[in-house]
């Protein structure tokens, strides 16, 4: 049985990007995706990777207040896990190469 509207990322990433619309939005997505990679670096240094359970939290914590508070929207990850998952890592790409504007 088919649950999806989406029959691939590239289909599901425009609809990803118009659930981004307000620049805060964009820039609390970032800083959650430098703080999963700042405490990976960090676990991995240290070597204590217990920090690693903090990726979730920093991750998904910033992005979700920014769509409940600023957004006003529900987050994607809800319906779409997956490709939410990719979509913010593209969307991080995208804003780090400039082809996303703040």
């Amino acid at each position: 049985m088919k649950t999806s509207k989406f029959n691939s990322f590239s289909e599901f990433y425009p609809f990803y990007l118009s659930e981004h619309k307000k620049k805060l939005t964009k820039i609390y997505h970032a800083i959650g995706s430098i703080l999963v990679i700042s405490i990976i670096i960090l676990s991995i240094f240290s070597k204590n990777y217990n920090y690693l359970y903090l990726t979730p939290l920093a991750g998904y914590g910033f992005a979700w207040f920014s769509h409940f508070f600023i957004e006003k929207n529900k987050p994607a990850t809800f319906k779409y896990p997956l490709y939410s998952f990719i979509g913010d890592w593209i969307m991080f790409k995208d804003i780090l190469i400039g082809k996303i504007k703040l």
